[in-house]
């Protein structure tokens, strides 16, 4: 049975998975540019974020909120988390009641520190809620390559119904019903991400990111354990996938941002040229706060906190980690 899916954000990936949800099912986009809206309906095409991207034709677009949240029976939130609240609210009004929400967002919210999980609890108290996650590469799945993702949601029924929706050719989608490790391991990648990004902007070296990729995984587990997720999550496509095709691909956001901080560039430059949000800059903001707050160590979180907030260079970065003391490899948590 088809059903009505509603997706709030024009962006490289919520446009991706709109266009994945209407192989199936009739969908509808809402972006609040209108020019965007134009391209989807009239061209099957979003020029902005994927200019080389075909979207499926059964694919509608909308710069009504109402008009894509009304007959939605499920929900998909993928706008940057510094914006997802609002977008929710805006939407609140317009979504039935125990309607599925999703959210596609990888990040946390500033001043709160919540998951975006957290946010739809707190506006949309009483909706099932799902996290669809993992090492997707918006222009690869649009390119014909192969992938897989994660629907992370308590209920697993609910869970199998939305795997059918979003799974699609190469496309493949698997269930997990720890939303807290799923969430995390999507939002503290990131951070990883930057780190590695700017490892081989200074030219350090295949070891050297190799040693971050699997010190930051060691490192992002520790927290998502202390804060209640399943280690075994952390060693799927949420966690280790997610964080290797983020730490190695210059189609990265995050691993783009730190590559630049490498080359020199200063963040606010960096920021300023780009057309989409790294989530991993805010993101490390909040995982120091939460680090300490649940006395977890991490220290590769710790030195790219102080290149993005305190100034100091990649070297000193670098230095600093290396000065580190090794301990055993198997660490609690």
């Amino acid at each position: 049975m088809k059903i009505n899916v509603g997706v709030l954000g024009g962006g490289s990936w919520a446009t991706t998975v709109a266009s994945l949800a209407s192989k199936k099912n009739e969908t509808m986009l809402w972006a609040r540019d209108s020019e965007t809206v134009n391209e989807i309906n009239q061209h099957h095409k979003n020029y902005k974020y994927l200019p080389d991207a075909d979207l499926h034709k059964n694919l509608k677009a909308t710069n009504s909120i109402e008009q894509a949240a009304t007959n939605a029976d499920v929900i998909v939130v993928g706008v940057p988390s510094q914006g997802f609240r609002e977008v929710l609210l805006m939407a609140k009004p317009f979504i039935r009641a125990w309607v599925p929400i999703v959210s596609i967002s990888k990040g946390f919210e500033l001043n709160t520190k919540m998951r975006m999980s957290e946010i739809i609890n707190e506006v949309l108290p009483g909706h099932p809620i799902g996290v669809l996650t993992g090492p997707n590469l918006a222009k690869e799945i649009h390119a014909g390559f192969a992938a897989a993702a994660v629907i992370a949601m308590v209920d697993k029924t609910i869970a199998k119904r939305l795997q059918q929706v979003f799974s699609s050719g190469l496309f493949r989608v698997y269930t997990n019903s720890d939303v807290i490790g799923c969430e995390l391991g999507g939002a503290l990648k990131n951070i990883m991400a930057i780190a590695t990004g700017m490892s081989d902007g200074a030219n350090a070296g295949d070891n050297t990111r190799a040693a971050l990729i699997t010190r930051g995984l060691s490192e992002l587990t520790r927290l998502g354990r202390a804060m209640g997720g399943r280690r075994s999550t952390f060693s799927g496509l949420a966690g280790l996938g997610d964080l290797v095709v983020t730490c190695s691909s210059a189609k990265s956001r995050n691993y783009r941002v730190g590559f630049s901080l490498g080359r020199g560039k200063k963040l606010k430059e960096i920021i300023e040229e780009m057309k989409e949000v790294a989530e991993g800059v805010k993101a490390t903001k909040v995982a120091m706060e939460l680090a300490l707050a649940y006395k977890v160590d991490m220290p590769i979180t710790r030195e790219v906190y102080r290149v993005l907030y305190e100034g100091i260079s990649v070297q000193e970065c670098f230095k600093a980690l290396l000065k580190i003391e090794s301990g055993s490899e198997k660490e609690p948590g």
